[in-house]
């Protein structure tokens, strides 16, 4: 009795596992694929990277794609490969703690850039050029590695030397398990949602007053202002990845039987599944990008019935 018991919770255990991974790499897939049209489609013409707004919004899907991958990575190697050499977990989580960060970050650059735009628009072509635009993004990597960074150096600090040459479950909870790495967390954490929503709030409440102001048509100001309110919300979809451990710390005492499962599934909706929506949000309702990616699939399917009827 007790051996079939066994059994059943193994197989129960391995279903379970089995059903995440799928379902979390099935996701990572498609998020990268939708993804990596919007990248062939920016490379395909020069009125795409001969812009600072769209640069800055390409570097946010490749960023994202990045982000995404390795996530899933990380989440695989959990059931796969638990005893991982710390110099190679390091270097994971470093990556993904970056592009983590990266995500807020070029977001308020994109904030910025449209604030010139719109409210400094003589300053705009001398102030915001494709060689400041790659500036801009380099100082984006170079603040999203900072935290990373951090959190390595008070490692080696706090524990000895000899640790780099372990194995680990690979897991910034299970590597970072000091008190002063989770004092550093939240301080970062904090900084960097301070910067971010001080810099949007501002930009988007002056855009949204200059587009008041200077729109004629009721219909043009309303457009203006639903434009602002969609960034918003990219931007709060971004950041849920930011209450993730607080979600988890609310309501998985609630229902402890199925704590993995409600685990899982805020981490679906908080680190997966807002990648999936930011760049549909910004790049389907770009005209340009709209009209590229029509052709785009408008091809491949005539080339599809050409094929079909020579046959």
């Amino acid at each position: 009795m007790n051996s079939t018991m066994l059994l059943y919770n193994l197989q129960e255990r391995y279903a379970d596992a089995f059903a995440k991974n799928f379902t979390i790499v099935l996701l990572a897939v498609i998020i990268i694929s939708i993804n990596g049209v919007f990248v062939l489609i920016f490379f395909r013409s020069s009125i795409f990277y001969n812009d600072p707004r769209y640069i800055l919004y390409i570097h946010l899907v490749i960023n994202d794609m990045l982000m995404v991958c390795f996530s899933v990575i990380l989440f695989v190697m959990t059931f796969a490969w638990q005893t991982v050499p710390l110099p190679f977990c390091v270097i994971l989580l470093i990556i993904a703690a970056t592009t983590h960060k990266n995500t807020p970050l070029t977001l308020a650059g994109m904030a910025v850039e449209r604030y010139i735009a719109i409210c400094k628009p003589l300053h705009h072509h001398q102030i915001c050029t494709v060689r400041r635009t790659y500036i801009l993004i380099t100082l984006i990597w170079g603040v999203g590695v900072l935290p990373g960074l951090a959190d390595l150096i008070l490692l080696s600090i706090v524990r000895p030397l000899s640790i780099l040459t372990t194995t680990t479950f690979c897991s910034s909870a299970v590597l970072y398990n000091t008190m002063y790495n989770g004092e550093l967390t939240k301080f970062m954490n904090g900084l960097y949602t301070s910067v971010v929503w001080v810099i949007l709030v501002f930009t988007y409440c002056r855009v949204l007053i200059v587009a008041r102001r200077a729109s004629t048509d009721k219909s043009s100001a309303k457009k203006a202002q639903n434009t602002i309110l969609l960034h918003g919300v990219q931007l709060l979809l971004c950041m849920l990845s930011y209450i993730t451990a607080v979600i988890d710390k609310m309501f998985v005492p609630l229902a402890p039987v199925d704590g993995a499962r409600l685990t899982f599934l805020n981490y679906l909706l908080t680190n997966i599944l807002p990648r999936l929506l930011t760049p549909l949000i910004y790049g389907v309702r770009d005209k340009h990008f709209y009209k590229h990616m029509k052709a785009l699939f408008s091809c491949r399917l005539f080339f599809v019935k050409v094929e079909s009827i020579k046959q």
